[in-house]
């Protein structure tokens, strides 16, 4: 299903393997190019502003072309309403044509076939609403399946993201399908999908026996936790329950189950924190961050505690408060959780600024380099220091 040589993608992983060394201070910088130099790769660029850069000019490239193709149809003998129906599989084929095409020609992660890849899946979402007449679920069905197809054969992560939001919004649009029954058990049936699913991506990452698709399943499963936790936050739930279901929250009401989803707003995020503390999971323990952050927003929303300046600075306290007795208590660890730079995502950035800091607290300047003595002492050949017997 992979179009890329597997013996080019194991060369991938060792050479970001050789990277993390590098970083790390385990190799030095010739070493991490002579592996470089002696390993096949792709047409890949790293840097996310060069790589940018060549997405714009793909997507230039990808406009060009279609533009022809449509000025082409328009002028024809095909009227154009008839063109203009079949107008986004003709170029939902292109993308998927130079997709093909860069893939073959080893560009990975470059930036243009970034650009075929994703226009392909945009038009295949125009396409079948233009067909369907907007029908919801079907746009959102076929969209998770061209984007999965596209993850499967070309590795793209962005492309398994427009799978889990696509993936999702089946969900979703299925259940309206059901009427006022289904969108009452939405949150929960979305929280209980999201679990499933979590679990699941979870098993795989453990059962994986290939590195492809593990930045993949990671993604994933990242969404899976972020899924789970607005299926049932009480903002997301009331405001969806007055959008769908008309539901007017009148002064000392509130919505059903209101208990649950209070506790489930605070409960969740905590419990994610725990976890990813207790794992060392680094992902989960910034959702769990945003999560808090969310949380609090969320009864900010309704009810007005105290003044905004107020909160504000209280928070700020707080946070100081954590942060700081925090950084004494872990300042000093050397293995578990630990405030020192972790060596493989090595970062210089806080100890140089100690460094500056304390330099500029204490007036200390660089160290000047001693001048060399005028006098110079022999090689001392024999019976002490300088003396070879000669003057």
């Amino acid at each position: 299903m992979i179009v890329y040589d597997k013996n080019l993608l194991d060369n991938l992983a060792l050479v970001e393997e050789a990277n993390s060394l590098e970083s790390a201070g385990f190799i030095s910088k010739e070493q991490k190019n002579l592996i470089k130099k002696e390993l096949p790769a792709f047409k890949r660029q790293s840097n996310m502003l060069v790589r940018l850069g060549f997405f714009l000019l793909g997507a230039f490239l990808y406009l060009s072309i279609c533009g022809v193709i449509a000025l082409i149809g328009l002028t024809g003998s095909t009227s154009e309403h008839n063109f203009f129906n079949i107008c986004c599989y003709i170029f939902a084929a292109i993308g998927f044509a130079g997709a093909e095409f860069l893939a073959n020609q080893k560009y990975y992660g470059h930036g243009l076939d970034d650009a075929f890849i994703l226009g392909a899946l945009l038009n295949v979402g125009f396409a079948i609403a233009i067909t369907t007449e907007g029908y919801e679920i079907q746009v959102a069905l076929f969209v998770a399946v061209a984007s999965f197809f596209m993850y499967r054969r070309y590795l793209h992560l962005l492309s398994l993201l427009v799978f889990c939001i696509a993936a999702a919004g089946v969900l979703f649009f299925g259940m309206f399908e059901f009427g006022d029954t289904g969108k009452t058990i939405l949150p929960f049936i979305a929280m209980l999908a999201s679990a499933a699913f979590y679990f699941f991506t979870k098993r795989m990452l453990h059962k994986l026996t290939v590195n492809y698709y593990y930045n993949g399943l990671l993604l994933a499963n990242s969404f899976c936790l972020v899924l789970f936790y607005l299926s049932c936050n009480y903002l997301v739930v009331r405001e969806l329950s007055a959008e769908l279901l008309g539901n007017e929250v009148l002064p000392g009401q509130d919505i059903p189950f209101a208990i649950f989803f209070y506790a489930f707003t605070f409960i969740v995020p905590a419990v994610y924190l725990v976890q990813s503390l207790k794992t060392k999971d680094r992902i989960m323990l910034w959702i769990s961050f945003l999560a808090i952050g969310f949380s609090i927003y969320t009864i900010r929303f309704y009810y007005s505690v105290l003044p905004i300046e107020v909160a504000l600075t209280l928070g700020g306290l707080v946070l100081f408060a954590i942060a700081y007795f925090s950084i004494r208590k872990l300042k000093d660890n050397e293995v578990g959780l630990t405030f020192k730079p972790d060596r493989i995502n090595n970062s210089n950035a806080i100890l140089n600024a100690e460094a500056l800091i304390v330099a500029s607290t204490f007036g200390m300047k660089p160290e000047a380099k001693v001048p060399d003595s005028p006098m110079d002492f022999g090689g001392g050949g024999f019976s002490g220091g300088g003396s070879e017997g000669t003057f």
